[in-house]
């Protein structure tokens, strides 16, 4: 017998929204679209990959298809034994057919609030930049969060690949977004190496780092990183999938924790890599033999990290005490 994972509670912090889409809704988006449903596997790079999720995404072109998939997201979450969720949301994907930046923001908040309360979980949001476009449409996008930074807004992210394009040209955004109050969370540690977690503490101020499992590879940031409580949201099926590491079993996961880094588990994209987050809890379990200890100390580090209301974050860290103490 071993303790239900599903009962475990949990933040689910790294996920992007149309990434985590239900296979079923792409398929109706693709049928309203009179279009074949694109392909959301077999792709051999990055580059293949954000095409998928750009095809993907565009098939979301209503508030209604918008308003279906945050809700879904919210109740995948919560089915996954979810007591917060924090999706990544990029609002420039939707200006123009839906509105204004503002507009389409607040369709989101108000449809994750609506989901949420009605599964009694909570919901924050991390407005994302893209590290490919300017670094002023990420001004703009830091300035749109700090907006809404009392509205359901609580972090600020930075996505797409950064091995060619670094974080420091993103300062002044990230800045902006600080001084707000919010969580800087941006990707780094993915496809660049431990250079690029470093720009992501040293430029963008970064509490929570989206992925940064390759600063395995320099033990003094390691160091570091567990000194300053710095959280890494990891994805391991992300990570094998994209080849950032050669296997499960040889993920840098359980070497983090032994150093006393803070980690989280997460899925990223399940639309493009299958398992969600419960699912993540559960090859933690079996494929990399983390123990219901090992598990509630990822549990409580995602709900500390994350950008909840105290108090709920304290409900949460003593539900999960009374899981770990409960009988298998």
């Amino acid at each position: 017998m071993v303790r239900d994972l599903a009962q475990l509670p949990k933040a689910h912090l790294h996920l992007h929204l149309e990434g985590a889409m239900r296979p079923s809704t792409l398929a109706d988006l693709a049928a309203a679209a009179g279009v074949a449903v694109p392909p959301v596997r077999g792709y051999t790079s990055f580059g293949e990959f954000g095409l998928q999720y750009r095809a993907a995404s565009a098939l979301i072109v209503t508030e209604d298809d918008l308003r279906r998939v945050v809700r879904e997201v919210v109740d995948d979450a919560a089915d996954d034994g979810a007591v917060w969720v924090e999706p990544h949301f990029y609002p420039p994907r939707y200006v123009g057919e839906l509105g204004t930046a503002d507009e389409v923001l607040e369709i989101v908040l108000d449809e994750g609030r609506r989901a949420a309360d009605r599964r009694g979980i909570g919901c924050g949001w991390i407005v994302s930049a893209l590290r490919d476009f300017d670094p002023a449409q990420a001004m703009e996008l830091a300035k749109l969060a700090a907006r809404y930074a009392d509205s359901g807004v609580v972090s600020f992210g930075l996505a797409a690949d950064e091995a060619l394009f670094p974080p420091e040209p993103f300062a002044e955004a990230f800045g902006i977004a600080r001084d707000a109050g919010l969580i800087s969370a941006p990707h780094a540690g993915e496809l660049a190496g431990p250079a690029s977690v470093y720009g992501a503490l040293d430029a963008l101020g970064a509490r929570r780092i989206c992925h940064g499992v390759r600063a395995i590879e320099d033990p003094a940031l390691v160091e570091r990183l567990a000194t300053e409580e710095v959280v890494l949201d990891i994805c391991p099926t992300s990570n094998v999938m994209l080849a950032v590491v050669p296997s499960f079993e040889e993920h840098p996961l359980v070497r983090l924790l032994d150093a006393g880094v803070r980690c989280t588990l997460n899925g990223d994209d399940p639309l493009l890599f299958g398992p969600g987050l419960l699912g993540e809890y559960e090859l933690a379990r079996t494929t990399m033999g983390l123990s219901d200890e090992r598990l509630a100390q990822l549990a409580r580090s995602s709900l500390v990290g994350s950008g909840a209301p105290p108090e709920f974050v304290d409900d949460g860290v003593e539900r999960i005490e009374e899981w770990l103490t409960s009988a298998p």
